[in-house]
């Protein structure tokens, strides 16, 4: 199957229309998408409006054959402080405005795992409940080595249900229910430690990191990062006897694709690859 076939399937457009966002500012450099989560006065809280636009944000990234790999980052120094709370409370609802409504939590969670494009998580100075989560549901994780990590929920008698499926997945069991019950923030050398994070920088670094980082995954095939990803998350819940033919399955579509050609071509006749949504 070709790379162009690959998006016919997919139904995206090579160049989708950005959404006029109210809470996500949404940026394109080179081939990586910047999202950023824009609501400083309320520390980034995950509102209802919010929630959407990510799911949307991460659409249009994921429809983008510009787009290589994406940044997800908080607005005035600081990641996220969780769910919105005045809303869970019982607050006014948000005003999703002209943004096509495409769901919640739930959706925001399955969103990334349909990308289809490496997503990294950009940490300043905190991630609590369900900013963590989204931490942990990224691909890539890159912190300052001064940000605090926490599920505070049990403290304000919530238990973090939500984040539960991206946290046990990145944590050690024992270690995830620790900071689960006792609602104690760790340090970001504890969440390297936890595999929560990939890295823990001095503050001053933590945009040149982040940038090399996410251009140097933007860089790569992506008709074969597409399908990878998607094998990727597929097979973290199949058994070995489903997941191994599968992953042969996939194998044999990343070979049919035009990235692979390109790239063995390459290989032979000692070049640089030109990747085909690089063209």
């Amino acid at each position: 199957m070709s790379d162009h076939e690959l998006d016919t399937v997919a139904g995206m457009p090579a160049a989708p229309s950005v959404p006029t966002f109210r809470d996500v500012l949404y940026e394109v450099k080179g081939h990586v998408a910047t999202i950023t989560m824009n609501r400083p006065q309320r520390r980034n809280a995950l509102s209802g409006r919010l929630v959407n636009e990510l799911i949307v944000a991460l659409e249009t990234a994921s429809g983008d054959a510009n787009v290589g790999a994406v940044v997800l980052q908080g607005a005035g120094g600081a990641f996220c402080s969780g769910g919105d709370l005045s809303q869970m409370a019982g607050g006014a609802a948000d005003d999703l405005g002209d943004v096509p409504i495409r769901g919640g939590f739930v959706e925001l969670n399955l969103a990334f795992t349909r990308v289809g494009k490496p997503i990294v998580a950009k940490v300043h100075r905190y991630a609590y409940g369900g900013g963590l989560g989204l931490v942990a549901g990224a691909h890539f994780a890159v912190a300052e080595d001064t940000a605090k990590f926490g599920t505070p929920e049990i403290d304000r008698g919530v238990f973090p249900m939500m984040i539960m499926a991206w946290i046990f997945r990145n944590v050690p069991r024992r270690k995830g229910l620790e900071m689960i019950l006792t609602g104690e923030r760790i340090s970001a050398a504890e969440a390297v430690e936890y595999g929560l994070i990939n890295r823990a920088v001095p503050p001053e670094d933590l945009d040149a990191v982040v940038d090399d980082l996410a251009t140097r995954l933007a860089s790569k095939p992506p008709a074969i990062v597409r399908l990878g990803l998607e094998a990727y998350h597929r097979q973290d819940d199949l058994s070995v006897s489903e997941a191994l033919p599968y992953l042969s399955d996939m194998l044999m579509k990343c070979f049919g694709t035009d990235d692979a050609r390109e790239g063995m071509t390459a290989f032979l006749e000692k070049r640089e690859p030109v990747w085909w949504g690089r063209k």
